[in-house]
């Protein structure tokens, strides 16, 4: 039977850590992009770390990577994946990485309304559609321009930016809700992994080439940037993650995820010197609110 398990202080901890990288790894992006675009950086990043990966599936035995029905399910992923970080990817070149951290991780919220539709454990109760209808406030909010140093050719390009952000968002999520309802499920997490680095190289580095994103100029940032997105991105948070996606419950995972969108504007108003408009924190703690009320609704209720 697939049993999976409520947070315990292993995986409290973990997603801490994970939260706290995946603040960073937007930031880091956007430091970096002058040299090399963020779609260079995620394509490379995700070759290099399949590589990694390699000897750790062919010790994986449980591993079935060309089995007929993980194959099928594998490739939605990896387009799944590669949409999620092309989005992200686009809004980095138009928005502050404060807003797209925010927006991005707005997935658990769209993880928790998919799930609710399939899985009986996976149901929400009146509170966590409470939380939800506020998250949605929240994002409302953020969208709101009152900036009035700002021109109108920087808003609009701003707006698009969130867009692209909020959609990387919701492909996120469908990459989540895929990978619980399909035979990767039960698959190895090396498995599962290696399909969405395989695919969204291959996608990822393409789009690049085609959309005239893939000059590099090699420079001490660009070299610790390819190293940080994926010996701890790619290839470590992401193995973590779908270990915890395999053996948790998922909406239960969004328990700490709202931690990643005050680490990332942290990081952005530390590191990039970005400006946080009035609106957007109040659409934030509305947003961090709602996926609160959905993960921890089980605590709350005590």
């Amino acid at each position: 039977m697939d049993e999976r398990k409520t947070l315990d202080a292993r995986a409290s901890g973990l997603m801490i850590g994970l939260c706290m990288i995946w603040g960073l790894q937007q930031v880091i992006l956007k430091m970096a992009a002058p040299d090399i675009s963020p779609l260079m950086q995620i394509a490379l990043r995700s070759g290099l770390a399949a590589v990694l990966l390699l000897p750790l599936l062919w010790l994986d035995k449980t591993a079935q990577l060309w089995n007929r029905q993980n194959l099928k399910a594998g490739a939605l992923v990896a387009v799944l994946f590669s949409l999620e970080f092309f989005l992200l990817a686009q809004a980095l070149h138009l928005t502050s990485a404060s807003h797209a951290v925010v927006l991005l991780y707005t997935a658990p919220i769209f993880v928790a309304l998919g799930l609710h539709w399939k899985l009986p454990s996976e149901r929400l109760s009146i509170l966590q559609w409470s939380g939800i209808a506020i998250a949605f406030l929240g994002i409302v909010v953020t969208f709101i321009r009152t900036n009035q140093d700002l021109s109108s050719d920087l808003a609009q390009q701003m707006l698009w930016g969130d867009l692209f952000a909020l959609a990387g968002g919701i492909a996120w999520a469908a990459t989540t809700i895929t990978v619980r309802l399909s035979s990767l499920a039960q698959a190895a997490v090396t498995q599962t992994l290696f399909y969405q680095l395989v695919g969204s190289f291959i996608l990822l580095f393409g789009l690049a080439v085609f959309l005239g994103q893939a000059s590099i100029h090699f420079t001490p940032l660009v070299i610790g940037s390819l190293a940080f997105h994926t010996l701890v991105v790619s290839f470590a948070s992401f193995l973590a993650w779908f270990w915890l996606l395999r053996n948790y419950l998922a909406s239960r995972l969004g328990v700490f995820s709202f931690l990643t969108p005050l680490f990332g504007i942290v990081f952005g108003v530390w590191l990039l010197d970005e400006t946080i408009e009035p609106n957007f924190v109040l659409g934030s703690i509305l947003v961090l609110l709602g996926i609160i009320v959905v993960s921890l609704q089980g605590w709350l209720r005590k």
